[in-house]
């Protein structure tokens, strides 16, 4: 079944998430350690963003992507004294480790372990999460830029919600996740479940792997150029992104669905006979049907009408993406 009724914990913590703050638990998430002598030198080139400009300290979203430049994950580092801590999507952590691992040769100083089941990762999401995050010893973090980070009790506390809303994430010992947990509820945060978290994925457009993230799409497509850095040289993909930028060569580009109804993903888009794109994700939502999709970058943007199999929709924008360099 496509839909379900919306449970009224989850439209609490959805409204929750835009007017106070709620808090998920991300632990199932990916983390990957990745530590030794070149460790910025070797992310910096294995993915899109520009690791040897970070100091300990500091964060960035990044890609990691095939030669060809299609989207394996969308990755959040960390940058520790240390070692780099990369959260990763669920599902992709093994490809990852197994990834990475093919690209470190015998002179390169790197080392990775999957930290997964030792730490427990939680975000804070919402316009009210400075507050707890103040409360919790970390509020020289507000207003500071995305990805950066301190330790509080041996947490990781760093800015940055995970989603396209103001937030925090701590990363922290298992042993210590309950606690930790507990004292959040008990500051003001609302529990937002892994479906809510699917919802609000959806409706602001964060991209996912297998759905959005897959080998028929490129991060420029997708509207990860916030995670592209256009300076920093070679790495792998990197001719291909290059070359799309410089000759405007993006076709398609994601967008947000309003549908009258549900729809399956990888249902076609169309706009008459033509097909023009193809549904990626779909949500019910207290406010209606939405969904990710694919349209041809010639065929228009916001406000378009299609078809999407038999339903109907329009073309929104999501504010996770965008669909030009933010110069």
């Amino acid at each position: 079944m496509l839909t379900s009724a919306i449970d009224t914990k989850d439209i609490n913590a959805i409204q929750a998430v835009q007017e106070g703050v709620a808090v998920n638990d991300r632990s199932h998430w990916g983390i990957i350690r990745v530590y030794n002598d070149d460790r910025l030198r070797f992310l910096h080139n294995q993915s899109t963003n520009d690791f040897q400009s970070l100091k300990p300290g500091q964060g960035c979203d990044t890609v990691m992507v095939t030669s060809t430049a299609r989207t394996i994950d969308l990755v959040t580092a960390y940058v520790l004294d240390d070692a780099v801590l990369l959260l990763v999507s669920p599902n992709r952590r093994q490809v990852l480790m197994a990834w990475l691992d093919r690209y470190i040769f015998f002179a390169d100083k790197v080392k990775l372990t999957d930290v997964t089941e030792e730490m427990a990762t939680l975000s804070l999401i919402g316009p009210q999460s400075h507050a707890i995050v103040e409360k919790l010893g970390a509020g020289e973090l507000i207003g500071q830029p995305y990805g950066n980070h301190i330790l509080v009790d041996g947490v990781i506390v760093a800015v940055g919600s995970g989603l396209a809303a103001p937030g925090y994430t701590l990363i922290l010992p298992v042993a210590e996740k309950q606690t930790w947990w507990e004292k959040i509820l008990r500051l003001g945060a609302v529990e937002l479940s892994d479906r809510g978290w699917e919802m609000l994925r959806i409706l602001q457009g964060r991209p996912a792997p297998d759905l959005e993230l897959t080998d028929d799409y490129n991060p420029l497509e997708v509207g990860l150029w916030q995670t592209v850095s256009f300076t920093k040289g070679c790495y792998i993909g990197q001719e291909t992104i290059a070359r799309l930028n410089t000759y405007k060569g993006v076709k398609q580009y994601l967008w947000g669905i309003r549908l009258n109804a549900a729809a399956e993903p990888g249902t076609i888009i169309t706009i008459g006979e033509e097909k023009i794109g193809k549904l990626t994700s779909y949500t019910n939502t207290p406010d209606g049907h939405f969904g990710l999709g694919y349209i041809r970058s010639k065929a228009g943007g916001v406000g378009l009408k299609v078809q999407v199999g038999e339903t109907e929709g329009e073309i929104v924008s999501i504010p996770f993406v965008s669909h030009e360099y933010p110069y």
